[in-house]
């Protein structure tokens, strides 16, 4: 099987412990060089990341994020978006953001590493992101919208229940009747 095809079958949300071992600024770079790679509506390149690997800089970004996630996970990418219009009044920087993180969890997993997308919880009412992004020093003009974990897992990722192929896909138009 087609080694691409292979890590997108293979590639599940991995919420559990990580090995205490840093990740390598080179393989940090390749992941965020592959999320940077992703398309942008009309170009406008909407999305930008910051790869945290400090010990010190990774536990004040956790003492913001409750309920806890990723406590263990020696490395985390920070996703921003810029709000901007791409094609007449249309932004399309959700979907920048979010190809540029199936991007990044596909590097992710080729290079050995497990994660998983936290953004409901970062981007909920009481807006763990914003002050995510404070300690940052990320800029007004840029939301903190996502955070991927990254890192050796202590566990093999479980494969969520899906469905059957043919209740969501077809060929030619939707199934009738």
């Amino acid at each position: 099987m087609n080694q691409v095809i292979k890590t997108i079958l293979n590639r599940h949300s991995y919420r559990g412990r990580y090995k205490p071992d840093p990740v390598p600024r080179e393989d940090l770079q390749m992941i965020l060089e592959a999320g940077l790679a992703a398309p942008s509506g009309c170009n406008k390149q909407t999305t930008s990341l910051i790869a945290v690997d400090d010990p010190g800089m990774l536990q004040k970004l956790r003492e913001v994020i409750d309920p806890p996630v990723a406590e263990t996970a020696p490395a985390m990418i920070c996703v921003l978006t810029q709000r901007k219009n791409a094609y007449r009044d249309r932004c399309f920087s959700t979907q920048d953001y979010g190809a540029a993180i199936e991007n990044m969890l596909l590097a992710i997993v080729s290079l050995g590493y497990q994660s998983c997308w936290y953004e409901g919880h970062i981007t909920d009412t009481d807006r763990i992101g914003d002050r995510m992004a404070k300690i940052l020093g990320v800029p007004d003009e840029y939301e903190l919208v996502c955070i991927l974990p990254v890192g050796i897992a202590e566990t093999e990722p479980a494969a969520p229940k899906k469905m059957r192929f043919q209740e969501r896909a077809w060929f030619n138009s939707f199934p009738q009747g």
